[in-house]
């Protein structure tokens, strides 16, 4: 079958590679400069920041499988790293240490792993679809991209598999009368990113650490993960709450607001030499379908991302989009 993918982050690749090992010819839609999705990275004079999405870890037996393969393709590895809990700018300790999770991170940066699934797929970068319209029984896509004035068709496709975030979906889908109100119901929570370099390190007692009572929510110093340039770069993600109050703020003044916050958690007076602040309009899900992905076998067109439960605990995390895109891929097999 010819298959369309819309998204190339992780559950879009995902998918992407399993329909093309069963034998169909997928090509792979990403509005975007790189593939990755939320799994990112950004270059800079000063070195990397993964401002998306941190680590990830893996509770479930496929994912698991998954995340050792790719250990030994040496494209992850443990990131063994010092947490803390800040509460009223005093460092609490870690009572979940021992007991959490392993942490992993690709290398050198988060979207080192997207960069290694998209080899041999056929992606189309910066390249926005912006409708799917029935064509018989197949499906034609409206695409969108800088080099062309006006959005040109593509297709006919046999199959649509759409992997992004639910009110992106959304649009795409409210023609649709079997996904469409599914996919429309489901709410993705903002998130501000700051991303801060500094000339010396602040000699923090921890590598990152979930703040309370504060804008932030998380901090993270990136240049304690694994091969990632020395450095002293830190990543920060103010709580949900404040980028909902905030999200139409200009980037200076959240910028501003989320280094005041910064300072004031971890009580280092020190200011930066580089300082970025980047709106997520869709982090994650308030309310994840509890399902791994969408199907409708009748028109071959599917949902899946990391906004969807798919048998775990909560959703937003990378085994969430691994395991809905493999689980959606599955029903092309």
């Amino acid at each position: 079958m010819q298959v369309a993918i819309i998204g190339a982050g992780l559950a879009g690749l995902t998918a992407a590679r399993q329909c093309q090992a069963q034998g169909h010819h997928v090509t792979v839609y990403e509005k975007s400069r790189g593939v990755s999705g939320r799994m990112c990275t950004r270059q800079t004079e000063f070195g990397g920041f993964d401002f998306g999405a941190q680590y990830f870890t893996a509770s479930s037996e496929r994912f698991k499988k998954e995340v050792n393969d790719w250990r030994k393709l040496e494209w992850v590895t443990a990131w063994d790293s010092q947490l803390a809990t800040i509460a009223h700018g005093k460092v609490q300790e870690n009572k979940t240490k021992g007991k959490a999770p392993q942490r992993f991170v690709p290398i050198p940066g988060m979207n080192a792993l997207g960069k290694q699934l998209a080899h041999g797929l056929d992606v189309r970068l910066e390249q926005q679809v912006q409708a799917i319209s029935a064509h018989g029984d197949q499906w034609i896509l409206s695409v969108k991209s800088d080099e062309i004035p006006v959005p040109a068709s593509a297709g006919p496709f046999d199959a649509v598999i759409v992997a992004i975030p639910a009110e992106q979906a959304a649009v795409l889908l409210k023609d649709h009368a079997a996904l469409g109100p599914q996919v429309a119901a489901v709410h993705m929570q903002p998130c501000w990113a700051l991303m801060l370099a500094f000339q010396n390190p602040l000699n923090l007692p921890y590598d990152g650490a979930w703040v309370e009572d504060s804008r932030l929510a998380w901090i993270a110093r990136d240049t304690s993960k694994p091969e990632h340039r020395a450095g002293e770069r830190w990543v920060c993600h103010a709580s949900a709450a404040w980028s909902a109050e905030h999200l139409e703020d200009e980037h200076e003044r959240a910028k501003e607001k989320l280094m005041k916050a910064f300072h004031e958690a971890t009580g280092s007076p020190i200011q930066p030499i580089y300082a970025e602040a980047h709106r997520w309009r869709f982090s994650q899900a308030h309310q994840p379908l509890p399902q791994s992905h969408l199907w409708d076998a009748a028109t071959k067109i599917g949902v899946c991302g990391d906004w969807f439960a798919a048998g775990l605990e909560g959703a937003g995390r990378v085994e969430n989009a691994f395991l809905s895109g493999l689980a959606l891929s599955s029903e092309l097999a």
